[in-house]
């Protein structure tokens, strides 16, 4: 699938291009902690245990109870998974190459 052609544009391009210049974690906790809000970082680190929590064929209750987040983050989630543009996989599969799902 492509990229939504809404989200595309020079500040946009400039903000990834800056995160793909980021070499080592340490680097990752201080450009993010000087650009979001500790609540901004840790639901973005939320949104991606949930797909991950998903993709391992957990259920929404023992997600609820692990993350913290809504039944309607989970579901927003869950549409992504199936009907997006597959960054969450791609991200998934590079992160942890052996998990299967359930």
């Amino acid at each position: 699938m492509s990229t939504n052609k809404k989200l595309q544009g020079p500040l946009n391009d400039q903000l990834f291009a800056a995160i793909l210049k980021l070499k080592t974690m340490e680097e990752c906790y201080e450009f993010f902690e000087d650009i979001c809000t500790i609540a901004e970082i840790k639901a973005i680190a939320a949104r991606l245990e949930v797909a991950r929590m998903l993709k391992q064929g957990e259920i929404y209750e023992d997600i609820v109870k692990q993350t913290g987040a809504s039944t309607a983050t989970i579901s927003r989630i869950k549409r992504c998974l199936v009907y997006g543009t597959g960054g969450y996989d791609k991200i998934l599969e590079r992160l942890y190459p052996s998990h299967k799902k359930k």
